[in-house]
């Protein structure tokens, strides 16, 4: 398993990724904005162009992460308390087994479910406050 940081920023995700890919190198692996996804035309205007996803590895073993929030949703940023950790298991059932156990008490914000960008998914806070993102992808090793 493969354990990586993720960020919540407001709008400034794809500004803060060119800045931590000039100090650290490398290339991104995915860059994907809100208007690549289904429905995204529902979003206002002002949100179409925030970052869904973003992808810069940063060493050997680490790639740092992140998206912008949406305030349309309903989201918040809280600087301080605006990162996930994202646990990357290798089976579906490992990542249910540490989605069922890490989420029991907490607060589910997106099931598992397969999504549209072809990962098994899901996200929540624990019951102790902290913020995990579970992802499976048979590719990503």
């Amino acid at each position: 398993m493969k354990v990586n940081p993720y960020l919540n920023l407001d709008g400034t995700t794809e500004e803060a990724f060119e800045h931590y890919k000039s100090v650290f190198g490398g290339e991104f692996t995915a860059k994907m904005k809100m208007n690549e996804a289904p429905d995204s035309d529902k979003l206002p205007e002002n949100e179409q162009n925030r970052i869904m996803h973003i992808s810069l590895p940063i060493s050997k073993d680490i790639i740092l992460m992140a998206s912008d929030i949406l305030p349309s949703m309903g989201h918040k940023l809280s600087e301080g308390s605006n990162c996930y950790i994202s646990l990357h298991p290798t089976s579906r059932k490992e990542a249910d087994r540490l989605f069922e156990g890490l989420s029991k008490g907490g607060d589910i914000e997106m099931p598992m479910e397969d999504q549209f960008w072809g990962d098994y998914f899901g996200s929540f806070i624990d019951r102790f406050g902290v913020k995990w993102m579970i992802n499976y992808n048979p590719e990503y090793k």
